[in-house]
């Protein structure tokens, strides 16, 4: 085991705040932020009508921030293993508050104006960057799996959104959600601010962000983890956010039917990340990562040709959720497993950000295959056949780098 490891087998409880509180602490953050980065999605199809939006201007409004989001990933990833989280979190969360507060002011007058304060509203996406490093720095490798999957359930945000916006606009008006999730995101950053804490022993890396970055994007690792997140949370992301005009259109769903049904997704999703994390740290992510690939690859198939949606479609549905949640705990119990300690933040900050791309092409080519075709066969055709190939990648390649790793480290 790596000497970088070892030191953190034993974490110390401190009277302001241990391990456990502060997994607490950072998966309400996490869920705080991603309710606000998805706030676009259930207001997309009624937005659409207000402004006459094409079907591939509607996908680009609810993509533009899963793109910046992710992108962004990657400094806040290499500065918070530079500042640490209790520093990152609270400054995540005020900035995520300007972009909320425009939109629910000012993002329903135009095109131009959902498009730039979605590109703005992407820095709340940024924040799964920040809890990786600090999670894992909180809890043994032997717990890791566990702990950064409990953290992902943070990820179930985007049901907070999809349950609560289209209600809260009906009730009192387009603000209200945006007014509510600011004061949320307020409230959250002076808590986090007064009982945060980075874990004892915490070092800041002394190299250049830069050196840090490059370092980081030769480690084959950061690669192969990228290509496993882009299919299993690209895949939950691009549902979350697509997932209501899809049964719109394909099922001629009411609006909140369609928004409750993507809530349904994403809680089935969010249930299985820390399963998937939990299984990992006892049957390996190999294992794991692979039944959640086989699982979409199969539901994928069946929904390609649109059945019924009762009951063939949803358990469809369903059971690519939690594949894709099982998929999305398996990543991260990987990284840790194959990265040393210090660069955790960067290698999490690049495989979120190709986690959040993976989510932003799917609904592009949904919108515009939909628009061509008039049909969605062939965007659920490709996904099934992109999960069979992660099955193979990760049955190969993966797995040799794994034993390789296990090899050099001395374990079995």
């Amino acid at each position: 085991m790596r000497a970088s490891q070892a030191g953190t087998e034993q974490v110390p409880t401190t009277s302001r705040g241990g391990p456990v509180l502060m997994l607490v602490l950072a998966t309400l953050g996490f869920a705080l932020n991603f309710w606000a980065w998805s706030l676009l999605s259930p207001l997309a199809p009624a937005l659409s009508r207000e402004l006459g939006l094409s079907a591939f201007e509607k996908s680009l409004v609810v993509a533009v921030p899963v793109v910046v989001g992710s992108l962004g990933r990657i400094p806040i990833g290499a500065l918070t293993d530079r500042y640490g989280g209790r520093r990152m979190f609270p400054l995540v969360s005020v900035a995520t508050i300007v972009p909320v507060l425009f939109l629910g002011f000012a993002g329903d007058t135009s095109l131009a104006a959902l498009l730039v304060g979605g590109f703005v509203l992407g820095i709340g996406g940024t924040v799964f960057a920040v809890g990786i490093p600090f999670v894992n720095a909180w809890f043994p490798p032997h717990r890791r799996g566990l702990a950064n999957g409990i953290y992902g359930v943070g990820m179930g945000g985007t049901a907070i959104g999809a349950l609560t916006t289209v209600t809260l606009v009906d009730l009192w008006g387009q603000p209200t959600p945006f007014v509510v999730t600011a004061v949320c995101l307020a409230v959250y950053a002076v808590v986090a601010t007064l009982l945060l804490r980075d874990p004892p022993g915490r070092t800041s890396p002394g190299e250049p962000l830069t050196r840090r970055l490059r370092t980081i994007l030769r480690m084959p690792v950061t690669w192969q983890a990228s290509a496993l997140y882009a299919v299993a949370f690209g895949g939950y992301v691009a549902f979350s956010v697509y997932l209501p005009a899809y049964l719109e259109t394909a099922y001629a769903l009411a609006e909140s039917d369609a928004a409750n049904r993507m809530a349904g997704f994403v809680v089935v999703a969010v249930i299985m990340r820390p399963v998937g994390g939990w299984l990992s740290d006892r049957l390996g992510p190999i294992v794991v990562f692979s039944v959640s690939m086989a699982v979409v690859a199969a539901g994928a198939a069946i929904q390609s040709f649109t059945p019924s949606l009762m009951p063939l479609g949803t358990v469809a549905f369903l059971s690519m959720a939690a594949g894709l949640g099982l998929g999305t705990g398996a990543v991260f119990a990987l990284v840790p497993l194959l990265t040393p300690a210090e660069r955790v933040g960067g290698v999490t900050g690049v495989v979120g950000a190709a986690g959040g791309l993976g989510g932003f092409v799917p609904p592009l080519v949904m919108g515009a295959v939909y628009g061509l075709l008039g049909s969605y066969t062939l965007g659920l055709a490709a996904l099934s056949v992109v999960a069979a190939g992660m099955l193979v990648f990760v049955l190969t390649v993966v797995r040799r780098g794994v034993r390789a790793h296990r090899a050099a480290a001395g374990t079995p």
